[in-house]
């Protein structure tokens, strides 16, 4: 394991956030980098009025089991937090104290204090923070890495071009055949931090397994009062063997043995925990869009390609989902005939996963995007072809 801080993408914004006074939230799955993140920024503030601390740490939990809020300054003092200068607070994994958030909104009230709040789950941390911090907050939210930030924990780093027309313009076989080894291991182990900086593939699935492990241990377990976990871990196995399908609720809870009602829990639930994602069809009608049939990928093509056996293009096209989503609103777009479109960007660009894209391909894609009122498409592809309208997935 490699004793290094790697910066992400996210880190401009969140030290954009330093000179605001709205409290700053940071959530995602476990082990995708909340803290370290955190820890950047903290040694980034130039003030000595700051204080890191953990609040799966008993003793620093004691710091807000106060009735009078007033007397957290106090405790605060041990760590040279002065109340009359701006100081700065971090509370990680601050799900583990519930009872904190009450004394951040007075203190964030009364003081100029800039707090900074990470926690492991969307489901728990919106239901926290909805009422008790309303208008006093900013979320980020932090998955596990892109290809490109990959690539960066790598000690290696491309220029993606933000624009499709300049991907595909730019597209170079010499950068591809470089780093299009390391693009095979993002598809085997993931983008997870720990997992990426870990060197034997041993360890990697080791760490694989304690993510998984940690997730239902410490987010199922502790935040679900789920009776039939049995029962929930066979539907995220079925998922992993449906990831890039529409999902069919009765046929879910037939196969597993539940109601509609406990499939619908289930899905919400591992949604809102950041396990699975879902993308809903394409439809210039909102209420269709909605109302229509979801698909699922799973939050890591690691995760994914470890604990369930799909093929080759479920994985591809999982890990081209997991590299889109920075880019905008996903949709699908499926006709009863078949005809289909994997990925709709923002209404605006169509896109395709190919292991090996195809002219006829290419041809079908354009013929229904432009069907659908879509001029820009573009087949994603594994391998690299030099003919227009072709991406390489490394370019993501």
């Amino acid at each position: 394991m490699i004793n290094k801080f790697y910066p992400r993408k996210l880190l401009p914004q969140l030290e954009n956030q330093l000179k605001s006074k709205e409290i700053v939230v940071l959530t995602g799955m476990r082990r995708t980098g909340k803290t370290t993140l955190c820890r950047m920024l903290f040694e980034h503030i130039k003030s000595d009025n700051k204080v890191f601390l953990d609040m799966e740490n008993p003793i620093e939990q004691k710091i807000f089991e106060e009735k009078d809020y007033n007397n957290i300054l106090l405790n605060l003092a041990e760590f040279k937090i002065d109340p009359r200068k701006k100081s700065y607070i971090f509370l990680d994994e601050v799900q583990m104290m519930p009872a904190a958030i009450k004394a951040v909104k007075y203190l964030y009230d009364h003081y100029n204090i800039k707090f900074f709040l990470t926690g492991s789950s969307s489901f728990y941390l919106k239901s926290l923070f909805s009422e008790s911090l309303a208008g006093r907050k900013f979320v980020f939210e932090i998955f596990p890495l892109d290809f490109e930030e990959f690539l960066i924990f790598k000690n290696k780093k491309i220029e993606c071009q933000k624009n499709f027309k300049q991907k595909d313009l730019r597209k170079n076989q010499i950068r591809y055949e470089k780093i299009k080894k390391d693009y095979e291991e993002y598809l085997e182990f993931g983008g997870f931090p720990s997992v990426v900086l870990t060197a034997s593939k041993i360890d990697k699935k080791f760490r694989l397994n304690d993510i998984f492990k940690s997730y239902f241990e410490k987010d199922v377990r502790t935040l679900a009062d789920f009776k039939e976990i049995s029962a929930f871990r066979n539907l995220i196995l079925l998922l992993m063997q449906r990831v890039g399908s529409k999902i069919e609720i009765s046929k879910l809870a037939s196969e597993i043995g539940v109601s509609r009602e406990t499939i619908y829990s289930y899905l919400s639930f591992l949604e809102a925990t950041y396990f699975v994602h879902f993308v809903r069809p394409f439809s210039k009608n909102v209420d269709r869009e909605v109302s229509g049939g979801r698909k699922v990928y799973l939050c890591d093509s690691g995760i994914l390609n470890n604990f369930a056996k799909v093929s080759e293009g479920s994985l591809f096209e999982n890990s081209i989902f997991l590299n889109l989503k920075k880019y905008g609103k996903i949709n699908y777009y499926q006709r009863r005939s078949g005809v289909e479109i994997d990925f709709i960007l923002n209404n605006k660009i169509a896109l395709e996963a190919k292991l090996s894209g195809t002219t006829f391909d290419l041809k079908r894609l354009a013929k229904t995007s432009k069907l659908l009122g879509i001029n820009q498409y573009y087949l994603i592809t594994k391998n690299f072809n030099k003919n227009k309208y072709f991406i390489p997935a490394i370019e993501l």
